[in-house]
């Protein structure tokens, strides 16, 4: 887990709805990752969670009431807006949505909306006919006219017993529509394929060669380009890993299959980075059928695959993207990574170190040297969303000393 929430300001208003229970949970995960937490709630909302409940998750006093709090705290709504570097209304109910729709200050959440300077995120919540309603609709689309962002409620079963759409998403998807929200969106306008994991190159129809890669280091960097306002293609070999939010994910098995998908959607990229472990052989013959014990021969002759990252540098000037690589090495790290940064025709090779304990393939850490024309970098041994976001500082360099 990165540290992208440590320190900042969040105000998170709570309103009357069965899915108040569900933002403690939020709550509690913003503060275990170090952010400052307020929460405010409406007199409804105290109905179905109490607020103590809240101020033990956010370690703060909540606050209720607009006059109870400017006596303790001096003019505190405007404070609160001024001050926030986000503000998450979770659930809104539709009667709040009109209110924040329609400019109303008659509560304290709705007169901290209207002193916010920061960003403000609204997550509906509520009866699918509610939703559904032409008078909603319309004030969930004056909200977007205001500027405010909108975390799209999800379909499924409603407390009401109904199923459709108007339920709050689950919190991976809203983390990363809260971090879009407060990151630099310094990716912004860049279209970036990303691939990731390893590839399975059949023997039979019930095995398979492959290697010990999980995909996290690249599901990682698609998730923090996207957050980081990238539109992001990844072309994703098997894993166990959902796809990141608002990422398009292609899945592929055989490295044929990977090498076939990266070249028919590279040439409008600004910046491709091949971070997938590709099987480097696959078998000369596949069986059909499953190969029995006893009838198994113990010789297996082998071909190359396809080298995408090979073809991609020999198409790199053609089609202008900025090239990234990766090479998994347990010795001789910058040896052998400046010598794959120069054979392939890399603008960028991260060398990972997979000899260690908390590197390389199937942890959740890593630590990563990078390699280009000006240099050598070596990360320190971090998260792999942490490490991502370090490679995507040098992507945006790169990219600015691309342009100028």
């Amino acid at each position: 887990m990165d540290n992208s929430f440590s320190g900042k300001k969040i105000v998170v208003g709570i309103t009357g709805s069965i899915a108040a229970f569900k933002v403690a949970g939020w709550v509690s995960a913003l503060a275990k990752e170090g952010a400052d937490v307020s929460v405010v709630m409406t007199e409804s909302a105290c109905r179905f969670v109490a607020p103590l409940t809240y101020a033990a998750l956010s370690g703060n006093p909540v606050l209720t009431d607009m006059f109870a709090a400017e006596e303790a705290h001096a003019i505190s709504h405007i404070q609160l807006g001024s001050e926030a570097d986000l503000v998450v209304i979770a659930p809104a109910t539709a009667n709040t949505i009109a209110k924040l729709a329609h400019g109303f200050a008659d509560d304290l959440l709705a007169t901290t909306v209207l002193a916010a300077s920061c960003k403000v995120l609204v997550a509906p919540a509520m009866n699918s006919a509610m939703l559904l309603n032409p008078a909603t609709k319309r004030n969930i689309k004056l909200l977007k006219e205001l500027g405010h962002g909108i975390i799209e409620p999800v379909s499924g079963q409603m407390a009401c017993k109904t199923d459709g759409p108007g339920r709050l998403p689950e919190w991976d998807d809203v983390r990363e529509q809260l971090l879009a929200s407060i990151v630099e969106q310094d990716l912004q306008g860049e279209k970036i394929l990303i691939t990731a994991g390893p590839t399975r190159e059949a023997l039979d129809p019930a095995r398979f060669l492959s290697n010990r890669s999980s995909g996290k280091m690249g599901y990682a960097l698609a998730r923090t380009a996207k957050r980081r306002g990238a539109d992001v293609l990844l072309v994703s070999g098997p894993t166990a890993l959902f796809p990141p939010h608002g990422v398009k994910r292609l899945d592929t098995q055989t490295a044929e299959e990977m090498h076939s998908t990266v070249m028919d959607n590279c040439q409008d990229m600004s910046v491709i980075i091949k971070s997938a472990a590709v099987s480097d052989f696959c078998p000369k013959n596949t069986m059909a059928e499953k190969v029995k014990k006893e009838d198994a021969e113990f010789v297996l002759k082998l071909k190359q695959t396809p080298d995408i990252l090979k073809e991609l540098g020999e198409n790199k000037d053609k089609h202008g993207y900025l090239l990234v690589g990766f090479a998994a090495e347990s010795c001789d790290h910058r040896a052998a990574g400046e010598k794959k940064r120069i054979k392939k025709n890399l603008d960028l090779i991260a060398i990972n170190d997979i000899s260690g304990k908390n590197t390389g393939f199937e942890v959740d850490t890593n630590e990563v040297t990078l390699l280009d024309s000006s240099g050598f970098t070596k990360l320190p041994l971090s998260s792999k969303e942490d490490t991502a976001n370090l490679i995507l500082d040098r992507v945006v360099s790169l990219l600015a000393r691309k342009k100028d």
